[in-house]
């Protein structure tokens, strides 16, 4: 083969090369004028080419001198090796030859072996054989509270117990374990009593390290030796005597638990109802802090520091205290009681007169330990509590209605502020009670007082229907005689003056001062009250009218008479009466019977028409119309009403159909005055025209196809007057069979 076939890699790095060489020249000889610069190009490279090929050749001249060395050292180790090997091979043919006497040595190995093993037990027999003298002693120890003299007996018995233990259990001898474990059944006893005094002592050791602090600090001590045996014995892990681990540090923190538990949260029953509650939580908030203060101060210097005996004590306190608390709420508590637990839990709780009291700061963080109840169960508690006000407020609320409607029938007037109004005592009361029981709630929580707000408003509303059903009742009782009770209206117009004070007082519950708006329903409420109380005061004053009422229309009235007189003094003294009440609510009253006195007008004109016969009957009758008009108006207006609120221009309006000279305009003028009074129906107006008298067909007929294609839609705030006005129904002639209406 060729070079070339041989290193195809030169070949290849030489075209490289030549290519690299062509690119480079190209580059360099690219114009003419560089060409005179070629002989330096050429002594360069020439220069170059000469060291790279003299390094190549140091380069390779030293690799073949260590190639050189390395082949003379492979030949010295292989010779070595050579040498070795027939070494071993001298050496395992001398081991084969001396086998036999091997066999010997391994009877002289046992008995070394007992040999050692006896010497063992010589060296430990005066131990064993002085047990039970050992055992006794230690007993004395306990006897007399030298407990760390008796602890470190107990230790060397022990030990000595499993280090023979441990070799019969390292040479397979489990047989054997029962026989130590019976001659060393005294350290089981010995140890119980021990540890009934460790407990005993760590019982009482927020007594004995105010007293006495050695007991406690050695029964710590002893602990901590236990501790220490038990993590070497599970560390070794070959052989765990029996009764290890013992854990007694896991049983310390147990103890301790258990003491603040039985000492505290063990309550008897009685403790934890009635007025019992607050003493006990009082004695729980006192004894708490005087021993968390123990801990702090003396306790922590008596035991390790990574025994964190005052976080250990605080959690068990705090948890124990929370069960103890749900433990009391399972109880069916009034609603004194269901306040205190909530007040004391998250009020005086986490405060400055406990958890946070200064002496406790800082090592003591109650915000670490959690809520003391949680967010559940103070809601489940809130809704307990919100449940038992709401009964009592119920009580208390009806036992207040009870003596308001006895009031009703007292033989005297209601008692008056000092501005002469009608009032009672019911709105101060059942303000000042549903308001007390919402600040008292805000010493919770807002939640509570929101709560306890929201069941005032129901509370109210509910009290506000049945206030209206007394009233209903009372009245009923007044219809069937009129004389009881002997101050009625007084005693309505009190009721007035009382619904008006609830309803400027209810604003003033809401625990937010920038919210003050009142529920829809509960405003439904105060307005059914005011309207109920107004309608049976209306219903009064038009039993009083009614008598006069039906005196209207009649010929008598037409040519004169007192009647209209009497109607206006039936209707100042009402208003003298009225004026018992505030300014809305005497307005109202105005309003209305304004109202009921212009509908009784109009209803007695139209349900009794009295048809005029002649042009001065109608001149009559509309002269006596104006004078009763202007004459009701101008009593309203000197009683405060203003004209604009007045719906006795109804009958000033009703007036001038009946005054219109000429019957053949009626038709527009009926279109103005259905404008003006939607609420007017055909009916009204046919009567109206029957009174005129002088009406024909043609236009009656033109009149309601008028009113036909002028119908009219009751605008929004508009108080009807004629929708309440029945007129009778005219008698249709009576008609033969097949035969023609007359």
């Amino acid at each position: 083969a060729s070079p070339d076939e041989e290193w195809p890699e030169a070949e290849k790095a030489e075209k490289l090369a030549r290519g690299a060489a062509l690119k480079w020249a190209s580059g360099v000889f690219y114009r003419p004028e560089k060409l005179e610069g070629l002989g330096h190009y050429r002594r360069r490279e020439t220069q170059r080419n000469s060291s790279i090929q003299s390094r190549l050749k140091s380069t390779v001249q030293s690799y073949l001198e260590g190639v050189s060395a390395g082949l003379e050292q492979l030949r010295s180790a292989a010779q070595e090796v050579q040498s070795v090997c027939q070494d071993l091979g001298a050496a395992r043919w001398a081991l084969l030859d001396s086998a036999d006497h091997f066999q010997g040595l391994q009877h002289m190995r046992e008995l070394m072996e007992e040999h050692v093993q006896l010497a063992s037990v010589v060296q430990v027999l005066p131990q064993i054989f002085s047990v039970h003298e050992v055992f006794s002693h230690i007993l004395q120890l306990l006897h007399g509270q030298r407990l760390l003299e008796a602890h470190l007996e107990l230790m060397m018995v022990e030990q000595l117990r499993d280090d023979i233990l441990s070799q019969l259990h390292l040479r397979g001898l489990s047989s054997a374990q029962a026989t130590v474990l019976s001659y060393f059944s005294g350290l089981q006893e010995l140890n119980e009593s021990l540890a009934k005094q460790l407990w005993d002592i760590v019982g009482s050791s927020l007594r004995l390290v105010r007293e006495d602090p050695v007991l406690f600090v050695t029964a710590v001590r002893i602990i901590e030796r236990e501790e220490k045996i038990d993590d070497t014995l599970l560390l070794e892990a070959t052989f765990l005597p029996p009764g290890r681990p013992k854990g007694w540090r896991q049983k310390f923190y147990q103890v301790l638990q258990d003491t603040i538990t039985g000492a505290h949260f063990q309550a008897p029953r009685m403790d934890a109802e009635g007025p019992g509650l607050a003493r006990h939580l009082a004695v729980l908030q006192k004894d708490i802090v005087s021993e968390l203060r123990v801990v702090k101060d003396l306790m922590v210097q008596c035991v390790p520091a990574h025994y964190n005996i005052l976080s250990v004590c605080t959690a068990t306190y705090h948890q124990a205290l929370t069960s103890h608390l749900q433990e009391i709420l399972r109880e069916d508590l009034d609603k004194q009681g269901l306040f205190l637990l909530l007040e004391w839990a998250l009020r005086v709780y986490p405060s400055p007169e406990m958890m946070g009291h200064p002496d406790l700061l800082p090592e003591v963080d109650v915000s670490a330990l959690g809520p003391l109840m949680s967010s559940e169960l103070v809601d489940q508690t809130e809704r307990r509590y919100v449940m038992k006000v709401k009964a009592s407020v119920f009580e208390w609320m009806q036992r207040t209605l009870e003596v308001e409607f006895k009031e009703w029938f007292r033989e005297e007037e209601p008692e008056t502020d000092h501005q002469g109004f009608f009032q009672s005592a019911l709105p101060a009361i059942v303000m000042q009670m549903l308001n007390e029981n919402i600040q008292v709630a805000s010493l919770i929580t807002d939640s509570l007082q929101q709560k306890i707000y929201n069941m005032a408003l129901e509370e109210l509303e509910a009290f506000l229907g049945r206030l209206r059903e007394a009233l209903v009742q009372c009245g009923k009782e007044h219809q069937q005689d009129r004389a009881v009770p002997k101050y009625y209206i007084s005693y309505l117009l009190a009721v007035l003056n009382n619904n008006l004070a609830l309803s400027n007082s209810v604003s003033s519950l809401h625990p937010d001062a920038a919210c003050r708006e009142v529920p829809t329903s509960l405003q439904a409420a105060l307005d059914r009250m005011q309207k109920k109380a107004t309608q049976l005061l209306l219903e009064e004053l038009l039993l009083d009218l009614q008598p006069l009422c039906l005196q209207l229309p009649s010929r008598k009235w037409l040519s004169g008479s007192q009647l209209i007189g009497s109607m206006c003094e039936v209707i100042d003294k009402y208003a003298k009466d009225f004026s018992r009440v505030r300014k809305p609510v005497f307005t109202l009253l105005l309003a209305e019977s304004e109202l009921l006195v212009a509908s009784q007008y109009l209803r007695a004109l139209l349900q009794r028409k009295m048809v005029c016969k002649s042009r001065e009957e109608r001149g009559q009758l509309c002269h006596r119309l104006l004078q009763d008009a202007t004459q009701l108006r101008e009593l309203f207006c000197g009683l405060g009403l203003d004209r604009s609120q007045q719906s006795l221009e109804a009958v000033f309006a009703l007036r001038e159909l009946i005054c219109l000279k000429d019957p053949a305009l009626l038709s527009l003028e009926v279109v103005g005055f259905i404008t003006k009074y939607p609420d007017v129906s055909d009916e009204h107006i046919s009567t109206l025209l029957d009174i005129r008298g002088d009406v024909s067909k043609e236009v009656r007929h033109v009149v309601l196809e008028m009113m036909a294609q002028h119908s009219q839609v009751l605008p929004e705030g508009y108080r009807p007057i004629f929708s309440t006005i029945l007129v009778p129904v005219p008698e249709l002639p009576f008609c033969l069979r097949k035969g023609k209406c007359a």
